[in-house]
């Protein structure tokens, strides 16, 4: 078997439990053990243990990775928190009032940030500026320049190549707003029970190349499940080609990771004077325990890790568009700026420090007809989630949801152009390879909130290690 493909699928693959130890009674498991027992050590015979990602992440990369996010350009995010859900008209809208989205004054969000996408240099902005606004009059007006002219056509075809894992907001729509992140957190809102389990259910039923006839297990929409229909569930996703099963490990990445936000942030205590934010123990252990979740738990941590390493690397793929001269994180104020763009830097070359990245050659090869066709279904999937979004009720929930996928689907559009990376220019516009300022935002605000997660992690396995 080509060293490829084994080191991709035994990563892929299940994770065995650690030798118990022989004779004698053993002592009763721990909280901690509970969850994280199948979450440590080596990921089969894959390189990469989970030890070595924990300390990279938390203590290399995570106290960085947060004031960069603290920075004017990272947390303001443009959103349109009022698209029609274009799947069903009956949605519950959440009242509240840790559902609601606190949106920016005009006032409030950066006149450079406001301006202009600001990609590049100054100059090159003036250019890029021009083309936008002359792509949304909807045609190559004549009387512009002969260069702004081939722009514009460049920038089209760009917006609509099949390289877009997402759909993305119009940010020039009245209803795209800015909001600060900062003051909108990712927390427990309240927002759950059926209205939340149909996104979910929605979501992987309908969006993870799974079978009707293949039950999902702890399915909560779902009636009765048992021992049989999991090893059913295991044994379909275990015979997926490389690239569906992924897919599927990306996704429930995902949910993994924002259940840890909101166990994480969770609220403790609501009273006239204040609010008491904090980590509830009980949500983490019935969303993770090995026991209580009949061995969903780990496998959902364990996702949650493949997930991390997918993005940290598309992060390392992509440090050839920020080393750029010409690129800067534009907000108005040059001093800021030019700082936030050193620790852009420092970060990414942190992570292409990295000695143990994810080989993703194995995505998409072979016949490269169906190669195609399987890349296509792959996007596809990935862009009707992403529109999923807009049918969440809670608007906060919302917001968060449309980063994070967009953050997502921004990593794999990377690391599925890596030629064209190759191939940019040294200065100015590229148009065969480019990222919006929106892309920007979402990619590393997502990548934060995966890095939030494996911080918080840490964090919940010392809580638990006394606790039986």
């Amino acid at each position: 078997m080509d060293h490829r493909w084994g080191f991709l699928i035994g990563f892929l693959g299940a994770v065995g439990l650690l030798g118990s130890g022989h004779g004698g009674q053993q002592p009763p498991e721990t909280a901690a053990q509970r969850c994280f027992c199948q979450v440590s050590g080596y990921l089969d015979d894959c390189t990469c243990d989970v030890e070595t990602i924990d300390k990279f992440n938390n203590y290399r990369l995570f106290p960085r990775l947060q004031k960069l996010l603290e920075s004017d350009y990272f947390r303001y995010y443009k959103v349109n928190l009022k698209r029609p859900c274009p799947f069903w008209n009956d949605i519950s809208q959440c009242g509240r009032r840790d559902c609601a989205v606190k949106l920016c004054q005009s006032d409030e969000v950066p006149d450079g940030i406001k301006s202009a996408s600001y990609k590049y240099s100054e100059e090159a902005n003036n250019l890029i500026e021009e083309c936008e606004q002359a792509e949304r009059l909807g045609a190559v007006d004549e009387s512009l320049s002969e260069e702004t002219q081939k722009a514009v056509l460049q920038w089209t075809k760009h917006d609509d190549s099949s390289d877009n894992f997402c759909e993305a907001d119009d940010i020039q729509s009245p209803d795209a707003e800015y909001v600060d992140l900062l003051l909108n957190p990712e927390r427990y809102t309240g927002y759950k029970g059926p209205d939340a389990w149909m996104i979910w259910n929605v979501i992987y039923e309908e969006n993870c190349f799974k079978p009707q006839a293949i039950k999902r297990p702890l399915n909560p929409l779902a009636s009765g499940h048992g021992k049989s229909e999991e090893n059913t569930f295991y044994s379909w996703l275990e015979g997926l080609c490389v690239e569906k099963r992924a897919f599927y490990r990306l996704i429930s990445g995902l949910h993994a990771s924002i259940n840890v936000h909101l166990s994480a942030r969770y609220l403790l205590q609501d009273t006239w004077l204040e609010k008491i934010w904090g980590h509830n123990i009980t949500e983490f252990q019935q969303r993770f325990d090995g026991i209580l979740t009949e061995g969903e738990g780990p496998r959902r941590l364990k996702n949650l890790y493949f997930l991390y390493l997918i993005e940290l690397r598309a992060l390392s793929k992509v440090v050839p568009f920020f080393e750029r001269q010409d690129f800067q994180l534009f907000t108005g104020n040059k001093v800021q700026d030019a700082e936030n763009k050193m620790l852009l830097l420092e970060i990414l070359h942190e992570i292409k420090s990295f000695p143990l990245h994810f080989d993703e050659n194995s995505f998409f090869a072979g016949d490269k007809k169906e190669a195609n066709k399987l890349k296509e279904d792959f996007r596809l999937h990935f862009r009707n989630i992403s529109r999923i979004m807009d049918c969440v009720g809670c608007l906060k929930c919302r917001l968060w949801g449309k980063l994070q996928t967009q953050g997502l689907g921004t990593a794999l559009k990377i690391l599925f152009s890596e030629k064209l990376i190759a191939n940019m220019p040294e200065s100015g516009p590229s148009y065969e390879f480019h990222l919006t300022r929106q892309e920007i935002v979402s990619l590393f605000n997502a990548f934060g909130r995966i890095s939030t997660s494996v911080k918080e992690l840490e964090n919940f396995r010392n809580l638990l290690q006394n606790i039986h």
